[in-house]
């Protein structure tokens, strides 16, 4: 099993930026991949970014290519989700995933991941 605990949300204002940590406790290999979703009010988990624990492969939305970029600390077991030039519509709840029994292509879907952390709010004003 996996342990995920994020931290680093926040209010801020349009075009601000933000970095979201997730702390990453417990087995972890070369295989697994780990995962940001968001998840706004009345919506379904939305893929963020990903990449692989190994480091080699990072894939990203569409809303969010050039603005947020995903990395990993492995001195820190650590995750990040740095957010720039935040927007409005980036409200949300931001979860951490990880996917322990990766299945290639299947980063953007939440149910490849099996296991989750609790989340951390980002509130963006306009």
């Amino acid at each position: 099993q996996v342990q995920l605990v994020e931290s680093g949300g926040g209010l801020v204002q349009a075009g601000d930026s933000l970095r979201l940590s997730c702390a990453v406790s417990g087995r972890t290999s070369s295989s697994y991949v780990m995962g940001w979703f968001r998840q706004a009010p009345g919506k379904e988990h939305d893929f963020v970014a990903a990449l692989s624990w190994s480091g080699g492969s990072r894939y990203y939305a569409d809303s969010v290519e050039g603005r947020f970029t995903i990395s990993k600390d492995n001195a820190k077991n650590t995750v990040y989700l740095q957010m720039n030039s935040l927007k409005p519509e980036d409200t949300a709840v931001y979860y951490c995933a990880a996917s322990t029994v990766y299945h290639r292509g299947r980063y953007y879907f939440d149910d490849e991941y099996d296991n989750w952390g609790q989340g951390t709010q980002v509130t963006v004003s306009s």
